[in-house]
């Protein structure tokens, strides 16, 4: 396995993982009124936006100017943000007045997930290229 594949494994695990716990517990989810569809979704949305701020993220790492690492950290989390809220206002508009709360905020919670794994791995990979 090489350096960029071990990587990556982190947030393809968690996104195994977490796809895993939503399908295994949907039905005890939806008797708590927890669209899993959303949860669903949300996970997709934020393991495909990691993968590719992971990418832009490990390209500036060996760029000689530090400010561009930061930049590029500083415009992921505000691509995230953007698109969560996109995301979030779509689905609020098109469900209309019936969304299901309880999945959103679980949702902003698989976000927080993926951050922490993003953010080790970025800083795994940082030690790594300055040792």
């Amino acid at each position: 396995m090489n350096a960029s594949n071990r990587f990556i494994l982190p947030l393809f695990s968690i996104f195994a993982i977490l796809s895993g716990i939503i399908v295994v517990f949907s039905s005890s989810l939806e008797k708590k009124n927890v669209d899993t569809t959303v949860l669903l979704a949300a996970n997709g949305i934020f393991f495909l936006l990691n993968l590719v701020v992971f990418f832009t993220q490990k390209k500036a790492l060996g760029h000689s100017n530090a400010n561009v690492f930061v930049r590029t950290v500083i415009a992921g989390m505000m691509i995230k943000m953007f698109v969560c809220a996109i995301a979030v206002i779509a689905y609020v508009t098109l469900t209309g007045p019936e969304y299901n709360k309880k999945a959103v905020f679980i949702s902003l919670f698989i976000y927080l997930i993926y951050l922490a794994v993003e953010a080790g791995t970025i800083m795994r990979l940082n030690n790594r290229s300055n040792a």
